[in-house]
């Protein structure tokens, strides 16, 4: 069937075409000649967006496990799965074939049942990015446990907050992670996020870095000498297409971290037909995705999208500027490296650098280059274009979400033209919709609003772990009947999708999506802040920077300001992470607000970005005079 692998633009017109007339036909015939099932479904699709309810292969029995690696082993049992990079460059790289792997998930997976760990439970993984991460994933999903990664980058008390929400059994984690010339102690941050997480039994360890560690004991124990005594064959759990696979934790815009939940049936097929077609995988390739598996980019496309496919998957430990700025080129040289998938936030830094860096190594393997996590910016998309991909390897530019769990707006390479900026076409099944704010769908083109999805696709999470109401109020409730992504996004003459950015109180930084909410609620209990405010303002390397206005209370104002910065970017540290720190933080006299005492953003924003020149009507402020107090000692 030559649905599976679309060659050219005509194809894809007409695979859309029928993706989009009979969804359930289309897919159940990718569902049914692509996979293996230990039952076919009863039911295609169920689904009904004012609940909201989904539901896809109802009643399929599978393991996807089984899919990523028991059915590639009669044929390539002894091809690479996963290249192991590890980050000091003059540490051996380690090839596991699909037999190692399969043979190392059964080991673990032995070791969790033995730890008590059964069908359900969820277990949450807080490692660096060796290869024991992979493994600990799949582990999880043969045998039915839920996996709920945190990347190894949070503080305690966010990863206290995950554990918490989805009452984790077990902590997988390792003595520390080496990321360029930093380690870091990541037992001392699991052991201090434990202190508030009574639900936990038990702490496997891996050994990494060689650092000091305490044993809690009948708490912490080795995970190798475990694996060691495992039998290295274990029965795969059978899964109910629409049983948990994962939980994984965004920002909101508001409060707690959303536990997405993504299910085991259609999350696989979806996963693996994007990867297939997006990056145009042939037997043979080297594909490499920079991401952490901690994202939902490292779940869909390092993991689950590559190993159903059979190839051969790169896991990088390492950063890109180390031990110098040409590491990425170096290591695509090193692996003969086809396809590429990386941030723009990497790949501004890297343009900032001599061109020597790239131009010393033969890039001449590659044939697909991507970039995900957030639009990227001409420029950057030039320099990549021109310096790594030498004008010959198209760039996907992917739109999606964590929420989505795979790529939704993508070019497909050698097929969809490609334009500077724009996502382009939706990928097959996808129905995107622009909204206007009275709720009604804008057609045609040269026209911009909200992005909406307008009927189901596989890979949709079902909901956020115990609070199927949050999930409907933040996705369901703004326009009836279709799921609103959160952003803004305009459609050109030819119909293609530029992403305008959030319409929300999230802020994408490198990457990564921020809500201002609990970032402001860390700033606030600084005993010096009254109350603050954060907005985002254009930053040349991470899109976006933050920039936080803050309200002293009279015991600060005497406080050293440098300081206070200083403290009040550690508290963010230790509470959020080192990715939510603000780039500038301005002390001001109060914060522009409506009458109802609702802080007005925009004006921040505008202040932020230096774009002061039209401040829209500003007399129905509660307090309008003190946004020229603001301008007048803007940073």
């Amino acid at each position: 069937m030559s649905n599976y692998h679309i060659k050219h633009l005509e194809e894809y017109f007409q695979v859309y075409r029928k993706s989009v007339r009979d969804p359930e036909a289309f897919w159940e015939e990718i569902a049914e000649e692509h996979f293996s099932w230990r039952k076919k479904w009863d039911r295609v699709l169920r689904w009904d967006f004012s609940k909201p309810e989904v539901a896809w292969f109802e009643g399929a029995r599978l393991n996807i496990t089984e899919n990523c690696l028991d059915r590639h082993l009669a044929t390539q049992g002894e091809k690479t799965a996963i290249l192991f990079e590890p980050n000091d460059p003059g540490e051996q790289a380690q090839h596991i074939t699909y037999r190692q792997l399969h043979e190392r998930v059964c080991r673990m997976a032995n070791v969790l049942k033995e730890q008590g760990i059964s069908k359900g439970d969820r277990v949450c993984i807080y490692l660096p990015m060796i290869p024991e991460l992979a493994v600990a994933v799949l582990a999880c999903a043969r045998l039915g446990a839920i996996h709920s990664v945190v990347f190894a980058g949070f503080s305690s008390n966010a990863l206290a907050t995950r554990i918490n929400d989805c009452q984790c059994k077990m902590v997988i984690t390792s003595d520390g992670s080496i990321r360029g010339s930093k380690t870091l102690d990541l037992k001392a941050i699991v052991d201090a996020a434990l202190e508030s997480c009574p639900g936990v039994e038990r702490v496997l360890l891996v050994k990494r870095t060689g650092g000091e560690v305490t044993l809690v004991p009948g708490r912490d124990t080795w995970l190798q000498p475990l694996l060691d005594g495992a039998s290295p064959a274990c029965e795969a759990e059978v899964m109910d297409a629409e049983d948990p696979l994962f939980i994984l934790y965004t920002s909101g815009s508001t409060g707690k971290p959303k536990g997405m939940v993504h299910t085991c049936g259609g999350y696989m097929v979806y996963t693996a037909y994007t990867f297939k077609n997006i990056f145009q995988y042939r037997d043979g390739d080297v594909y490499w995705c920079t991401a952490d598996i901690g994202w939902i980019t490292g779940h869909s496309y390092i993991v689950y999208g590559p190993l159903a496919n059979g190839a051969t998957t790169v896991l990088f430990e390492g950063v890109p500027t180390y031990p110098d700025h040409g590491r990425f080129w170096k290591v695509v040289e090193k692996h003969r490296v086809t396809q590429f998938y990386t941030a723009p936030t990497a790949i501004r830094a890297l343009a900032r650098e001599s061109l020597e860096y790239v131009e010393q190594y033969d890039l001449s393997s590659l044939k697909v280059l991507g970039s995900v996590g957030e639009p990227i910016n001409e420029e950057a998309w030039h320099w990549y274009n021109n310096n790594v991909g030498k004008g010959k390897s198209p760039i996907v530019d992917t739109w999606w979400q964590t929420e989505t769990g795979g790529i939704m707006i993508s070019p497909i390479p050698f097929v969809t033209p490609t334009t500077p900026t724009y996502a382009t076409l939706p990928f097959i099944g996808v129905q995107p919709a622009l909204m206007d704010d009275e709720g009604n769908e804008i057609k045609g083109n040269q026209v911009s609003g909200r992005l909406c999805i307008k009927f189901p696709w596989p890979s949709m999470a079902r909901t956020i772990w115990g609070d199927h109401q949050r999930y409907h109020d933040t996705y369901f409730s703004t326009f009836k009947n279709n799921y609103f992504t959160g952003d803004g996004a305009l459609r050109d003459a030819v119909g293609y999708y530029r992403i305008t950015g959030r319409v929300d109180d999230v802020i994408i930084v490198s990457g990564h999506n921020l809500g201002t909410a609990p970032i402001e609620d860390s700033i606030n209990e600084h005993p010096a802040v009254a109350e603050s405010a954060i907005v985002g303002f254009p930053h040349e390397i991470k899109g976006n920077a933050l920039y936080g206005f803050v309200i002293l209370k009279e015991t600060g104002e005497g406080r050293d300001r440098e300081n206070l910065r200083r403290e009040i970017n550690q508290q963010i540290t230790e509470q959020i992470g080192p990715i939510a720190k603000l780039d500038k933080i301005q002390f001001v006299p109060g914060l522009p607000k409506t009458r109802s005492g609702k802080i007005m953003r925009r004006i921040l924003r505008k202040i932020a970005c230096r774009d002061t020149a039209d401040l829209g009507d500003i007399s129905t402020l509660l307090n309008p005079e003190v946004v020229q107090e603001i301008m007048d000692e803007s940073l």
